[in-house]
């Protein structure tokens, strides 16, 4: 129900369905742009959903059901031998079905011995079980009775049977005739015996299945073709060959079922033509996914692909041909559809493997994911060809489902690294706008401020520095009680001067006096003007400083900006707060560090730092970090703050060595 609820919402944002109203074209516009997250989360969701279908699947494909009755053995005879001699039936077993064909016969006949009903048995009505019968006439009789006719007059020549017995028929034998147009006859697999309800179940489980995952990579691939109009041109080529390549594996698993064959064997033609356009659509749509997700430029994928293309493009007008002389030419196609169609088969899977190898070996960490799953599909898919063609074609293929398995989980893999990548672009991008942001209003107001900073400093400063004196003049001549207000007065004008000072700094931070400083020195100066107002606070101050770090600046501005940082510290300590000052070589720069464990910021106020008039101290003016900024810009450094809330801030420093 999750999965579905997740499905409906993927869906329903793909199609840009909404509860507000708005215009047309803004919300055009925003469903082509959100289309790509959409899909993705989309064939997420459902690679997800075929996995599990495949990891449901049972372990054992041919396993029994534990009450049944396994029959290993039983008699073969070709029919061009003597029908009535009994002495010319040959034993056989599962490992070894099919005994030597001299007369190249076409025709054979099985007899299955029935083991008797035991005390034990409690079926309410028996029944025999026959995993892989090859032929296309076939006939069953238990004893004298017919129970069961089929004739397929096409290539399809692989039955699953499941019959119903009666008790009286355990005990005696089963007959089979098999006639076929192929090179492919008898029982390959293992025969069973048991209730016939319950054995039933067991029996077709793993192909109702497989036909599951099929219907479902159907259905899959169809979604992702139709959401190929929202995609745009440059991701066509690969999005329309992965569709191709999910929803032609989809029908190849199945067409190749038995179970179309067996309850619609009537169609049986339309299944095989369908399983033949598959294959042939399936090898050009992976060779081009698989150049196109690499980026390959090697010649040699290019080639295969091309071979490929023409051959499949080939393959189709002869299966065409083949429809419409109604089958005359069978054997024709059969050559190039199987034999010549499995080399170049093999052939492409070992270029593709190879190239994965290569992709490999550069250590690119999506491509090695993608080529471990590909290279396993491609390794069973060979596997089984070769297996099929050593048998002389009497293989049932089966574990290229297990290929295709470890190929949707390297799939799913890249697709889940691709979500994290994208989604830590999207928060590394909004982050670095946002600071870009930030960086372009603060540097509008510091051009505004600074343009206006000189000019009131200095209308501001004499009229300040006239009434100080006057004030002063006043203080001596007056009384106990107004000199005390006068001194009050005094303190703020004087506060009003610093102020003007920070602005003066703030609007004209040129270094008149540049030498090369050792930081050691600097900082054991600042560290001794500041020390007593830490210890007041109840904190501490902690230099580590080595010797040999030098930077080139002005002393006094140095110290200014320093100092404003280290007070700032100070008055953010609570209780016994430590601040810790360290520095260091890295490359071409000088690396300070100050930290402390105050009250800390949060991102709104860090990302406010230096902004004028911004402070996060009830009488603070913001000027003290707006003057350091300065001072630490035309000195040619960086400064970098690191704060969390109730834990403490930490201020990083970058200048140029002067070494």
């Amino acid at each position: 129900m999750l999965l579905f609820r997740e499905f409906c919402h993927i869906f329903e944002r793909m199609l840009g369905f909404t509860r507000s109203p708005g215009n047309l074209q803004q919300n055009t516009a925003k469903l082509r742009g959100d289309a790509m997250n959409n899909i993705r989360s989309f064939i997420l969701v459902s690679l997800l959903a075929v996995l599990l279908c495949l990891i449901a699947a049972p372990k054992a494909v041919h396993a029994g059901s534990a009450s049944g009755i396994a029959i290993q053995e039983w008699q073969f005879r070709w029919e061009s031998e003597p029908v009535r001699n009994p002495d010319k039936w040959s034993g056989v077993t599962v490992s070894d079905p099919i005994p030597a064909n001299p007369a190249n016969a076409t025709s054979a006949r099985i007899k299955i011995d029935l083991p008797k009903a035991g005390p034990d048995t409690a079926w309410n009505q028996p029944g025999i079980f026959i995993d892989q019968l090859y032929g296309h006439h076939i006939q069953i009789f238990a004893g004298e009775r017919l129970i069961y006719e089929t004739s397929r007059n096409y290539a399809y020549d692989v039955h699953k049977i499941a019959l119903p017995l009666e008790r009286s028929d355990l005990g005696g034998s089963v007959y089979v005739k098999v006639d076929t147009l192929s090179d492919r006859i008898g029982i390959h697999d293992r025969i069973e015996l048991n209730n016939y309800t319950d054995g039933l179940y067991q029996f077709y489980k793993i192909d109702w299945l497989d036909l599951m995952l099929g219907g479902s990579l159907v259905f899959f691939g169809t979604i992702m073709l139709l959401c190929s109009t929202l995609l745009r041109r440059s991701y066509l080529a690969r999005w329309i060959s992965l569709s191709l390549v999910i929803f032609t594996t989809g029908t190849l698993i199945v067409t190749f079922s038995p179970l179309p064959y067996t309850f619609f064997s009537q169609y049986g033609t339309v299944w095989l033509t369908i399983f033949d356009c598959s294959l042939y659509v399936f090898l050009p749509s992976l060779a081009i996914f698989i150049e196109k997700a690499l980026d390959s430029q090697s010649n040699i994928i290019a080639y295969s692909r091309k071979v490929t293309v023409a051959y499949s493009s080939f393959c189709i007008a002869l299966l065409a041909f083949n429809l419409a002389t109604t089958s005359k030419y069978i054997s024709i196609y059969y050559f190039f559809s199987l034999t010549v169609l499995g080399i170049v088969m093999i052939s492409l899977f070992a270029v593709l493997i190879t190239t994965t190898v290569v992709y490999a070996i550069k250590k690119n960490r999506d491509a090695l994911i993608m080529c471990t799953g590909f290279a396993l599909f491609a390794l069973t898919a060979i596997g089984e060809l070769v297996f099929f063609y050593g048998k002389s074609k009497n293989y049932d293929i089966f574990l290229w489902k297990w290929g295709l398995l470890c190929f949707i989980v390297a799939f799913i893999i890249i697709l889940t690294r691709g979500f994290a990548r994208d989604h830590e672009k999207v928060v590394r991008y909004s982050k670095e706008l946002e600071l870009f942001n930030n960086r372009l209003q603060r540097q509008e107001k510091m051009e505004i401020i600074s343009e206006l900073a000189a000019s009131v400093a200095h209308e501001v400063r004499n009229p300040l520095q006239v009434t100080r004196g006057f004030l002063q003049l006043l203080r001596e001549t007056a009384e106990e009680k107004p000199k005390k207000y006068l001194g009050f007065a005094m303190d703020e004008l004087d506060r009003a001067s610093e102020i003007i000072t920070d602005f003066l700094t703030f609007a004209k931070p040129q270094l008149d006096d540049i030498t090369v400083l050792s930081l050691s020195a600097e900082f054991e100066h600042i560290e001794g003007i500041l020390r007593p107002m830490a210890n007041i606070q109840g904190g501490d101050i902690r230099v580590q400083l080595p010797t040999g770090l030098y930077v080139k600046g002005n002393s006094s501005k140095l110290k200014q900006a320093f100092v404003n940082m280290v007070k700032n510290s100070i008055e953010a300590l609570e209780d016994e707060g430590v601040i810790q000052i360290w520095a260091y070589r890295e490359r071409e720069d000088v690396v300070i560090h100050i930290k402390d464990n105050g009250a800390g910021m949060d991102e709104h106020e860090l990302s406010r730092l230096g902004e004028p008039y911004f402070s996060s101290k009830s009488k603070g003016t913001g000027l003290g970090l707006m003057v350091t900024f300065r001072i630490i810009e035309v000195m040619q450094g960086k400064i970098e703050f690191k704060s969390t809330k109730g834990v403490g801030t930490e201020a990083i420093i970058r200048f140029p060595s002067a070494d």
